[in-house]
């Protein structure tokens, strides 16, 4: 299924003449993919009423005789002391946002306070802080198979251990994987995105972009292009969160349009991982994923900033008003 055009590119003189500026170092990375990707905000396409409707028949549309583990076990690999909200809260929204089953795998001193927070999510908890080369057939996490998609990086911390466990699923990963926040700060530019399981979505906010790409962005424009060059390099999707949040996957570009500024509020991000994971855990694709997911998580903050006010909004108010969300259709 095909949403839209992309826009604005270069006539092919204009690009061989950037490409040799750029090989003979007259032009940075930046200057370079800001010619080659550049997005005209005002008239990119954006998220459509029928595109939502025929996204939400298809993940309303249940077996009668179907089971919990028809519609994904996911693996939320996420949390570290201090930060064991965000790991609940990515667990919780993946399961409002209609998977199956959902395990938080974290530090094992955070499992209790991750459990607590919902009977409904399964946790594992596993000694992070010691292990600086994990082996992960050694854990309860093997295999990983057994998970139709995982999320990494809500709350994990900058500590190397994390960054070891990131690394280690995945290289073992075969399956989707769903990269925010500190899953991507472990990975640095130098990092080979092609080597990322097929059909995984990153979804970075501007800071986490320029620091992926190893380059500051000097405007939005210039993280847009950037996104798609990423998406291009990881051969999967990539959110670039914010307003008018930024979804490409380097070859078909949209922009969602539902939310507000009251989503500017701590755990947001981690409620959107999880909703993209869940629904990649119910067959939809990684682009299908991203762009409703995006959609139903801005719908589902519009609904709460009516109930609470922009201000007064919470990130477990966006999950909360998942159900309205998803029930409103594209109103």
């Amino acid at each position: 299924m095909v949403f839209f055009v992309k826009t604005s590119f270069m006539n092919q003189h204009e690009f061989q003449k950037s490409a040799k500026q750029f090989r003979a170092g007259k032009i940075s990375l930046s200057d370079f993919t800001k010619r080659v990707f550049s997005v005209e905000t005002d008239s990119a396409p954006t998220v459509t009423k029928s595109v939502i409707g025929k996204l939400l028949d298809r993940l309303k549309n249940r077996q009668a005789d179907s089971h919990k583990g028809d519609y994904g076990r996911l693996l939320v690999f996420a949390g570290s002391p201090g930060m064991s909200g965000a790991a609940a809260l990515t667990g919780l929204a993946a399961l409002r946002c209609g998977a199956g089953l959902v395990t938080v795998a974290t530090d094992r001193r955070c499992q209790n306070n991750v459990a607590t927070c919902h009977p409904s999510l399964m946790t594992v908890g596993l000694e992070i802080a010691d292990a600086t080369e994990p082996a992960l057939s050694a854990t309860v996490l093997h295999p990983l198979t057994r998970y139709d998609c995982l999320a990494i990086g809500p709350g994990l911390g900058t500590s190397e251990a994390a960054a070891s466990w990131v690394h280690c699923l995945l290289a073992e990963a075969s399956g989707p994987v769903v990269l925010d926040a500190d899953g991507l700060n472990h990975l640095g530019n130098d990092f080979d995105f092609s080597t990322l399981p097929p059909a995984s979505v990153l979804t970075p906010h501007g800071g986490e972009m320029s620091r992926l790409m190893g380059e500051a962005a000097s405007d939005r424009s210039q993280q847009e292009a950037f996104a798609s060059e990423l998406a291009s390099r990881s051969h999967g999707v990539v959110v670039l969160k914010g307003h008018r949040t930024l979804i490409t996957d380097g070859q078909q570009t949209i922009y969602n349009t539902t939310g507000n500024p009251g989503m500017a509020t701590a755990g947001s991000g981690d409620v959107l991982t999880g909703m993209i994971a869940a629904l990649i855990g119910q067959g939809l694709s990684a682009w299908e994923s991203a762009v409703l997911g995006c959609y139903l998580h801005g719908r589902a903050a519009d609904i709460a900033a009516q109930q609470k006010s922009v201000v007064a909004m919470i990130s477990t108010d966006i999950i909360d008003c998942l159900s309205k969300a998803i029930n409103a259709r594209s109103e």
